[in-house]
């Protein structure tokens, strides 16, 4: 319950539209970030390369003049010159000879002299360093003053020059550029969930169309088909999806047709032979009456008891294959009258000779609506299978319940037998089916239990199959009914049930409701 409220989270149009923004993200950021690394790159290489032609060159124009060797006053007037009259305020000037030193600005107490940048200079070469201190980036370049020798080469004056010049607008010019990249990403990845969501509704449209395809076979709509628009994936899931349909929708015909076949050949079976065998049952009657008659032989008399016993089970399966034909046929209707259940149960016990046998916890006060023959089926298959493959005592408990739905009676029957095998719970009610293969000449047809189910399901009840706690097979099967109480009866105490009633009996004809 916790994540229905997320659940569209995690739905495909907005893992389209998350992913077409990562994408369009990714690229603007990539694109931001070379962007930003190349114009740092070539602002950086060209402050730094103006800063060094610009010191080499009024160093080249001003060495000239210079007395050598200089003392205080000419490296004085150095500096000063290399400074130049604009006084740049960004700007200091180190004038450097032996252990002479001038300067024209405070960078120099702030910032000094890197070490591997005086070793560079001191090989008369021309370097560059940037150095931070006081929290801000300094640029510092040096160059050695020469002079040309007589072998045309260059000899080392030691006098060198250094110039120390602040990087904050360079610096503010960078802040400035990551403003700039970031003011365009941002909207880029914000106009691209314009397009992400035409994509999405692009893809999804046809999913959604499949899924309402899908849903729609389900239910049934076997000639269900999809438009199928261009020629992209989509468009042949869209022709499988049709092809399937196709073939299931003639499929299932087919196999209707052969349904409706073999149910008309069961029912019109069942139909012809009914007639010839209630004539071959009452000959088998008549002679197995003669059979124990004193003037046939043990041999004659054995036959004869052996074919009336086979054409009773003939007539049996035959009543019970027609039976089963009528639901489904859709023919088999309810017709429902107000039951005293106890009495009820008693009468189906006595007529088939249980009465004695079998052990009843029934409340005498109890009455409900239902359909009284397809009950007595219902009581007569349980309680005959119980008897047959259980061991006595076989026992009936039948309660009333009050639920949110309505009334409900819960009928269990129960056995003291082996049980049923863990794998025959979930198939016991299906036609034919015996979990004891061994078992394959049993009294019953093999349709009794399906039979059973079926007359629950048309009172729209529910049964299962179980096995006792204590050992044997339970049965429980569970009838919504409008259950009353008996005018000369009184429940328990503490029964949640309708107060007394003389209504009389009244009967109906329910609407089919077989499965």
């Amino acid at each position: 319950m916790t994540g229905r409220p997320f659940r569209w989270l995690r739905g495909l149009r907005i893992r389209l539209v998350v992913a077409f923004v990562l994408v369009a993200a990714f690229a603007a950021l990539a694109t931001a970030t070379l962007t930003y690394r190349e114009a740092r790159s070539t602002l950086l290489q060209h402050s730094q390369d103006r800063a060094v032609n610009d010191l080499r060159d009024r160093v080249e124009d001003i060495a000239p003049s210079v007395s050598f060797p200089p003392d205080q006053t000419a490296l004085d007037l150095l500096a000063a010159r290399v400074d130049g009259p604009e006084a740049n305020r960004h700007w200091t000037v180190v004038a450097i000879y032996k252990d002479l030193w001038s300067t024209t600005g405070p960078l120099l107490t702030t910032v000094g002299i890197p070490g591997l940048l005086r070793d560079s200079v001191d090989q008369g070469v021309t370097a560059f360093q940037r150095v931070r201190a006081d929290g801000q980036v300094y640029l510092a370049v040096g160059v050695p003053i020469t002079f040309a020798n007589r072998d045309d080469g260059f000899a080392l004056s030691g006098v060198q020059v250094y110039l120390i010049t602040s990087m904050e607008p360079e610096l503010r010019d960078e802040a400035a550029l990551v403003r700039a990249a970031r003011s365009g990403a941002v909207p880029a990845v914000l106009l691209a969930l314009v397009p992400a969501m035409l994509a999405a509704t692009g893809v999804l449209h046809p999913v959604r169309a499949l899924q309402h395809a899908t849903r729609s076979l389900a239910a049934g709509r076997l000639d269900t088909r999809l438009k199928v628009k261009g020629k992209d994936e989509l468009a042949e899931l869209a022709q499988d999806f049709n092809h399937t349909a196709a073939a299931l929708e003639k499929n299932v015909d087919r196999l209707q047709t052969m349904e409706a076949r073999a149910r008309g050949f069961a029912a019109d079976v069942s139909h012809e032979l009914r007639t010839p065998l209630a004539a071959m049952a009452a000959v088998t009657d008549i002679l197995d009456e003669d059979a124990t008659a004193e003037h046939l032989d043990p041999d004659t008399a054995a036959a004869l008891r052996l074919i009336g016993a086979e054409t009773g089970k003939l007539v049996t399966l035959v009543e019970d294959l027609m039976e089963i034909s009528r639901f489904d046929a859709g023919a088999a209707v309810l017709h429902v009258d107000e039951l005293d259940l106890a009495e009820a149960i008693r009468r189906s016990l006595d007529i088939r000779g249980w009465g004695e046998i079998v052990t009843l916890d029934v409340p005498a006060w109890l009455r409900a609506e239902l359909d009284p023959r397809r009950l007595d089926v219902v009581l007569a298959n349980l309680v005959g299978n119980a008897l047959r493959h259980g061991r006595p005592p076989v026992e009936i408990r039948l309660t009333a319940e009050r639920r949110a739905d309505g009334d409900w009676i819960v009928l269990h029957v129960r056995d003291h037998g082996p049980g049923l095998p863990a794998e025959s719970l979930d198939r016991v009610f299906e036609r034919f089916y015996k979990a004891d293969t061994a078992r394959t000449r049993s009294v019953g047809s093999g349709l009794g239990m399906a039979i059973t189910r079926e007359n629950v399901l048309l009172h729209g009840g529910r049964i299962h199959a179980a096995n006792a706690p204590g050992g044997g097979a339970l049965f429980t099967v569970e009838l919504p009914a409008k259950v009353k109480m008996r005018a000369d009866a009184k429940p328990p105490a503490g029964a949640d049930m309708p107060a007394a009633t003389d209504s009389p009996r009244h009967s109906r004809s329910g609407e089919d409701t077989s499965s």
